[in-house]
Parts: structure tokens; C-alpha cells; sequence
């Protein structure tokens, strides 16, 4: 028989219970899960700040951006992932094809970023860019007989030219926004034209390129800016020395303006929490967080209110291309079957 007393404890012990299942569903509640394909230590300082101020447990898990798309795609409706963050537009336009992302409706997110730097339909934003521009040896290029991105095929630059390999997204990016601007033909006779002026075959990341420069391996090479900032901004001597020895060109002034490409994010189909992942985009545009990729990982901010660092502002001021970027991506596998018919391995 139970006692009054037991049944006093009982019922504490099920009220205590029910407390702490509440608590804990709240948290759940309280959580977001990111999964990134951004490496950089430097947005650790976005994730928590996002946390100190929302309340929101930020979950993350960081692969490669195929690998997180697979999983992403594999989860189908039952993936926990509510945000997936990629750097190129054209990982952004791969995910976009494979039905991962829900439109969103944030006035905040459309003030903030350019028209030009989102999706039509708002399925996936960008928050920074960074400038393709073509870096050249101080000592052996006069920067006024190179002045846009043709003038690269010219054989001119026979034997001088180094940039990174066909599959890279980088260039398939670029190539993909000649394509839209001029056409598959003139795309493919400005891919033809920079194979023949190759110094080496393609190798390496764009810090490669911009080290073989340096050592005098070839003259010129094209790379995103952030990369050589950070060459600039390092505490390692061997490191200023390589950024010291090379200009910067920003290509195409005048014209159809220089390249540029983003780092952006969208909210999944089936995020399970679809509010906080939109409050944590909305986050992304605020001043704050725009001066964490400007300082943090030397990266243009996308809010027209916020500066770039010091270093990039030193590069110098430029137009950059305003075509719609979501085009750019369109043409990725036109891009990589015209680096496939040229050779550009």
C-alpha cells in the first residue's frame, strides 16, 4: 500500500520530470544546425556571436561542399540541417538544381544585399564577395598593356600565363560570366588563347599562383583577392616578401567590370527550424557580422554600409560585374565542357 508520503515524493518526482523534459524540448527549440563548407577559423566568432545573441545553440558540421550536398540530398525530408553555406555561386546553383533550398521571405535580407548578389526567387544569398582580379610581376609587367581579362589570350603573354586548373570553380565561374556576357564562341577562343600562353600546366591554388609570380615562373596569374590579402596581412616574412613582389589589376574597368563571386547560404526545404535560420541569415547582413568576413577573412562585405579592411581598401577602389550572378552558375557545365574541348586540364 502506498503512504501519503510516498505519493507526496511521487508527484514531485513527476512534476521534476516534466520541468526538465519542458527545458529540454525548449532548448531543442533553441538550436540551429549549419552545415558549412566554409573552413575558416575566423567565423567561429559569427557562430557565437550569433549565440550570445539570439540564445540560439548553433550544431555545425564542416565537410566538402560535394559531400555536403550528398548528405544534404540523401536526408531528403528527414535531415536536420536547417542552413547549408558554400563559397561559389557555383555550388550555389548545384544545390539550388538538387531542390535543397526554400525560398525566403526577409525584407531585411533584400535591403541589405544587391539585387545581383541573391537568387531571383531568394533561395540562397550571398553575404561577401571576392574580386577575380590578374596579379603580375612589379618588375617585369607594366600593368597598362594589361587591362582586361582578353588580354590574357593575346599572344603577347605566350609562355607567362599561370592560373589554377579547368575543374576548379573558381574559374569555371569566370569563364561561365564570358559566356553570358559574349557568347560560347568568343568563350571558348579566350580559353583557347589562355591555354597557348601557359607557363605551366595548371597546378596548385590561387596562393600557388600568386608565389610563382613571385619566383618569376611566370609573369601573370588570375586570383581571388581575399587569398592575396591574406599573403599581405600575414606575420610570416617569406609571406609579404611574395605579396610585395606583385601588383593587382582589376580588370575589365570600364567595361563590363571586374568578376566577382560570393560566399553565401540558404535555408533548406525541410529545415527544422526555419525561423531561426532565417534570423541567422538576417544576422549574417547586419554591420556586425559583415565586419567579421571583412577583417576576419579579407572579403569584400555585401551590405553597401560596411568597408572593407585596410588592406583591401589599399588594392584600390573598381566597378565590379553587376550580371546577375545566379546566370553565372547556369553556365558552369558549358564552362567546363569549353575548358574540356581546349585542353585547359
Amino acid at each position: 500500500m502506498m503512504t501519503p508520503s510516498f505519493l507526496h515524493n511521487m508527484l514531485w518526482r513527476l512534476a521534476g520530470a516534466a520541468i526538465v523534459i519542458g527545458v529540454t524540448a525548449m532548448a531543442h527549440a533553441e538550436e540551429l544546425n549549419v552545415y558549412s563548407a566554409r573552413h575558416y577559423q575566423t567565423d567561429e566568432a559569427l557562430y557565437s556571436r550569433f549565440t550570445k545573441l539570439t540564445g540560439i545553440t548553433i550544431n555545425r558540421i564542416e565537410d566538402k561542399e560535394d559531400s555536403l550536398l550528398e548528405r544534404i540530398v540523401n536526408e531528403g525530408e528527414n535531415s536536420p540541417a536547417d542552413v547549408f553555406v558554400t563559397v561559389d555561386v557555383g555550388r550555389l546553383w548545384r544545390a539550388n538544381q538538387a531542390g535543397i533550398f526554400a525560398s525566403v521571405d526577409s525584407p531585411i535580407l533584400r535591403e541589405r544585399i544587391p539585387e545581383h548578389l541573391r537568387h531571383p526567387e531568394d533561395r540562397w544569398f550571398g553575404f561577401s564577395t571576392r574580386a577575380r582580379v590578374i596579379v603580375y610581376a612589379k618588375d617585369r609587367v607594366d600593368p597598362s598593356t594589361l587591362t582586361t581579362y582578353a588580354d590574357l589570350a593575346d599572344p603577347t603573354w605566350k609562355g607567362k600565363v599561370c592560373i589554377r586548373s579547368s575543374s576548379n570553380v573558381y574559374n569555371l565561374s569566370l569563364l561561365g560570366s564570358f559566356i553570358a556576357h559574349d557568347g560560347e564562341a568568343a568563350a571558348e577562343a579566350w580559353a583557347k588563347g589562355v591555354v597557348d600562353n601557359f607557363a605551366r600546366p595548371p597546378e596548385g591554388g590561387d596562393t600557388d599562383q600568386i608565389k610563382a609570380v613571385a619566383a618569376g615562373e611566370c609573369d601573370v596569374a588570375v586570383v581571388n583577392t581575399y587569398y592575396l590579402v591574406r599573403l599581405i596581412r600575414s606575420d610570416k616574412p617569406e609571406e609579404t616578401d611574395v605579396a610585395a613582389k606583385v601588383g593587382v589589376i582589376f580588370a575589365n574597368q570600364g567595361s563590363t567590370g571586374t568578376h566577382v563571386n560570393i560566399s553565401g547560404a540558404g535555408v533548406l526545404a525541410h529545415a527544422p527550424h526555419p525561423e531561426a535560420a532565417i534570423k541567422f541569415l538576417e544576422y549574417l547582413v547586419s554591420e556586425e557580422a559583415q565586419r567579421y568576413f571583412a577583417d576576419g577573412n579579407n572579403e569584400y562585405p555585401v551590405a553597401p554600409d560596411v568597408e572593407p579592411n585596410e588592406a583591401l581598401l589599399a588594392l584600390g577602389s573598381f566597378e565590379q560585374d553587376t550580371l546577375p550572378i545566379a546566370e553565372i552558375g547556369a553556365h558552369q557545365p558549358l564552362a567546363q565542357q569549353i575548358f574540356d574541348r581546349v585542353g585547359w586540364k
